[in-house]
């Protein structure tokens, strides 16, 4: 079941509870090989990237026991072997990536497919990878089909400097340096929650981390890791996907979050669409008085903006729910990805509804929103959030629409068509024809 049917026009009210961040679940489970001590991890969300890495972790001989209905997950490596003759890492995931040091650390060795991918958002080069596996003194053999990483002996400490504040190459270097000896330090570190989630998982294993949630991170490494119970907090992608579906049905989702601090910008961000969050109590909600409107900039010769980039900026992965919103607001704004290349180019789908969208480059665009919107059979990219932003206007709009190729959604939320329904959604996944 890959496409989805929304007879949209309905105000969505009700409560959700978001599951955990896919992006701190995954490195996350990468992680545990470091140890071979039991782990607890509370929260895990039923998702396909989690399914494939559990089967890799029992491909390998680990003990997993997975219960998907209360999230809990209880893992333990130490019986674990690999062979990278016989096995694969799956290429469908972008964090496949960050399982090569923890096998390192382990085995000595991995190998990392060279198709291998995430979301199609444009070149993502592994090269910032491969130079962090060098510094720790790692060997790259080069196959036809795939990069051999081989470490002949215990990696070691040194300092590096990002070009940028990449995510998974963050987390990457903080793997190798969570094995290597000595102290490692690395400067323009991502800070996104999802990475400080991460790095309070490795401190809870025995990791000594300095600086979690800036921009220069400081690792002692080498220590025996131990084990625990580690619960995953609520993904502020979706907690902020939820309340846009509020704001762009005129409707009411009350979304459980228990860290409203990570929230300002994002909030100030539904203010340019005239769109109020409230949170209150561990729960946040969007408040709407009279249409969606963007807020005129002071400077009148220029267009409201929203420019997503890394961490403290508006989070980029957030950037398709802002875009929904500005097609159906009254005014015109100017969207900015700072990050991808390849992230703009859904923006044909939106004028299939009838809206009125400009690509100026492969990182902007400008909505002209207030138009008055049709029903339509649209396409999503293998992007999670525009799959979200098109089911998004779609929701607003009364009438029949159908988002094919939507899968991406299930890599990312678990539950959510029935999510939607719980608020009052009428949404269906269906075979593709």
């Amino acid at each position: 079941m890959s496409n989805l049917i929304v007879h949209g026009g309905l105000p969505l009210r009700g409560e959700i509870v978001p599951s955990g961040n896919k992006n701190a679940v995954l490195p996350v489970l990468c992680a545990t090989l470091l140890t071979n001590q039991p782990l607890r991890l509370v929260g895990v969300p039923d998702i396909t990237d989690v399914r494939k890495i559990l089967e890799i972790f029992r491909t390998l001989g680990s003990e997993v026991s997975m219960d998907f209905a209360t999230g809990m997950l209880d893992l333990h490596h130490h019986a674990t072997a690999f062979d990278p003759a016989a096995h694969r890492l799956p290429v469908e995931m972008r964090s496949s990536i960050m399982l090569v040091p923890p096998l390192l650390a382990r085995f000595g060795v991995a190998r990392l497919e060279n198709d291998v991918k995430g979301c199609t958002l444009g070149v993502r080069e592994i090269d910032p990878h491969v130079e962090v596996f060098e510094r720790f003194g790692a060997r790259i053999e080069t196959t036809a089909d795939s990069l051999i990483v081989h470490a002949a002996q215990r990696m070691t400490a040194n300092d590096h400097w990002l070009d940028y504040a990449s995510v998974t190459t963050t987390e990457n270097f903080v793997l190798c340096a969570a094995s290597a000896g000595g102290t490692s330090t690395l400067v323009n570190a991502a800070s996104e929650p999802h990475v400080q989630e991460f790095c309070r998982f490795l401190a809870m294993l025995g990791v000594a981390i300095d600086g979690i949630g800036t921009s220069r991170l400081s690792i002692a490494g080498g220590q025996r890791l131990g084990g625990g119970e580690f619960r995953f907090s609520e993904d502020f992608h979706e907690i902020a996907t939820f309340l846009a579906l509020g704001a762009i049905t005129g409707g009411d989702i009350a979304v459980r979050n228990s860290a409203p601090e990570q929230f300002p910008l994002i909030d100030r961000t539904f203010a340019k669409f005239g769109v109020q969050v409230v949170h209150r109590d561990g729960w946040s909600r969007t408040v709407r008085d009279g249409p969606l409107r963007v807020r005129r900039p002071f400077t009148q010769n220029i267009l409201t903006k929203v420019e997503a980039a890394p961490w403290p900026y508006l989070p980029v992965d957030l950037l398709p729910i802002f875009i929904a919103l500005g097609v159906q607001a009254e005014g015109s704004a100017m969207f900015w990805n700072k990050v991808y290349d390849g992230a703009m180019g859904w923006s044909g789908e939106l004028s299939k509804f009838g809206a009125h969208v400009f690509l100026s480059d492969p990182h902007r665009l400008i909505t002209f929103g207030g138009l008055k919107l049709s029903p339509a059979k649209v396409e999503s990219p293998y992007i999670i959030r525009v799959a979200i932003a098109l089911l998004m206007v779609a929701a607003s709009i009364e009438g029949r629409s159908e988002i094919t190729n939507a899968l991406p959604i299930r890599r990312a939320h678990p539950n959510f068509v029935e999510n939607l329904r719980s608020v009052g959604a009428n949404v269906e996944w269906t075979d593709s024809e």
